[in-house]
């Protein structure tokens, strides 16, 4: 099962590998969840449930409990409901699993996993490495393959060498597993980078068909059934959203400083967002807040809706872990999780790939900040290796450079997901994302019949 990030019928088009695969099976539309993010689709395809039942409504959200907005955990737990490897072995017992860099994977019960997990030294270094299940995998993996490539997984390197390490893995992994993940990343950088109509996004897509190809010949070669799908479309992006700048401005968001710069206060704030692309968790914890909140967040350029309760529910993302208000971003808009007002005043972190420290999600990642960045980086790489510590300062403050964007539902079909199978199952035209597992457990049971429907309406 392939899940080829921001894969849509039109960058299908440009990669003629991969368009085989239905070649003798079939293709169909594919419905997504909101928020149109990595792992809410994740979530819904391994449970057939809705971010509602599931709990994962985004990236990462607000842990009410700790005071902390986190995204990119990976425990497996945070995943509600019974995952389709845990169905199948109901009737196939010994059915075995691999999960290739697929969200939550660690401590899962899939029998082996691999996931980007870096070193991090006492000392403020941080190397490239993965996490493995069982452990003896990591040794194995990295003598073949060498380490994770994890600097072209994120940042400003971000590359094909990471989705190729990860397809030279999954090739290690599928003769002795009945069902291998394989989490395949490329097509995020170039159409976020450029946007989904530029040549790169073309020119990204022919590279990640010519990196399965290899996969693909192997499948074909043992009989393995693909599944090949993407959880969301990139689209255009041109009006990046300060949400918490409003927020901050109405005095209902606060920081506190310290000698790395200003930091959210959510444990004082009567407001503040968790951004995460097109959509945006906002945390009023008085409820006599909300109304207000809802008003001013409603007139701000950008913004399509302001969701609450009811709207939420509309949705399937009324789930504690939801904000108390949700932020849905017009089709060619994006929010971005900064909070200061003056860049001088702007956290040590804002200017480095740093996916855990920020308050939400930074597109911004992907650039150099200036022509200088690539020397400032290797800097401070000499540096550490002389055991100097440093702050890495590549990241742009200036969100204009992002072209592409996702999160919201997609208006136009061929700019959403897509679903393609190898073998001939009875598929409608468009299968929802909670029917994903259904046609999963029909394949490795021997009736394949998606017909669980999500009742989400268009965004």
């Amino acid at each position: 099962m392939l899940d080829v990030v921001g894969l849509t019928p039109r960058l299908l088009e440009h990669m003629p590998r991969l368009r085989a695969v239905a070649d003798g099976g079939g293709r169909a539309g594919l419905g997504t969840v909101l928020p149109a993010v990595t792992c809410s689709a994740q979530a819904t395809f391994l449970t057939g449930l809705l971010p509602r039942d599931h709990g994962v409504v985004g990236n990462g959200w607000y842990f009410r409990d700790l005071g902390e907005p986190l995204l990119w955990r990976q425990h497996h737990r945070l995943i509600a409901g019974e995952k389709v490897w845990e169905t199948i072995r109901r009737t196939r017992p010994g059915y075995r699993v691999a999960n290739v860099c697929w969200w939550f994977a660690m401590g899962s019960t899939a029998d082996s996993t691999v996931t980007p997990r870096p070193v991090y030294h006492a000392d403020g270094r941080k190397d490239p490495d993965c996490w493995t299940w069982p452990p003896s995998l990591h040794d194995e993996l990295v003598a073949r393959h060498g380490p994770f490539p994890l600097f072209t997984y994120w940042g400003p390197t971000a590359g094909i060498a990471s989705s190729r390490w990860i397809v030279a893995a999954a090739r290690d992994l599928m003769p002795d597993h009945d069902l291998t993940l394989v989490y395949v990343p490329h097509l995020d950088y170039d159409l976020q980078r450029f946007g989904p109509d530029a040549p790169e996004a073309a020119a990204a897509a022919r590279e990640v068909d010519e990196v399965l190809a290899p996969l693909l010949d192997d499948a074909a070669r043992t009989g393995t059934t693909v599944v090949a799908l993407s959880e969301y479309g990139i689209t255009p992006a041109r009006r990046p959203v300060d949400v918490n700048r409003v927020l901050r401005r109405a005095g209902l968001l606060h920081v506190h400083h310290n000698a790395t710069g200003e930091l959210l206060d959510p444990w004082t704030s009567r407001a503040f967002a968790v951004a995460d692309h097109q959509v945006a968790h906002v945390y009023v914890p008085d409820p006599a807040d909300r109304a207000q909140v809802a008003e001013l967040l409603a007139g701000v350029p950008g913004v399509a809706e302001v969701l609450d309760d009811a709207g939420k529910q509309r949705y399937g993302l009324d789930h504690d872990r939801a904000g108390d208000l949700v932020l849905v971003a017009e089709p060619d808009a994006w929010f971005t999780y900064y909070y200061w007002l003056d860049d001088d005043l702007a956290p040590d972190f804002a200017r480095s790939v740093e996916i855990h420290k920020k308050p939400g999600y930074d597109p911004a990642e992907l650039f150099w900040d200036g022509r200088w960045a690539k020397v400032r980086a290797a800097a401070h790489v000499a540096r550490k290796k002389l055991g100097v510590r440093s702050t890495m300062r590549v990241v742009p403050l200036d969100p204009a450079p992002v072209r592409g964007t996702h999160g919201r539902l997609p208006a136009d079909p061929a700019d959403g997901p897509v679903l393609l199978c190898s073998e001939p199952v009875d598929m409608p035209e468009r299968v929802e994302a909670t029917a994903v597992r259904d046609l999963l457990v029909g394949l490795a049971t021997g009736v394949s019949r998606p017909e669980r429907q999500a009742a989400v309406p268009p965004g």
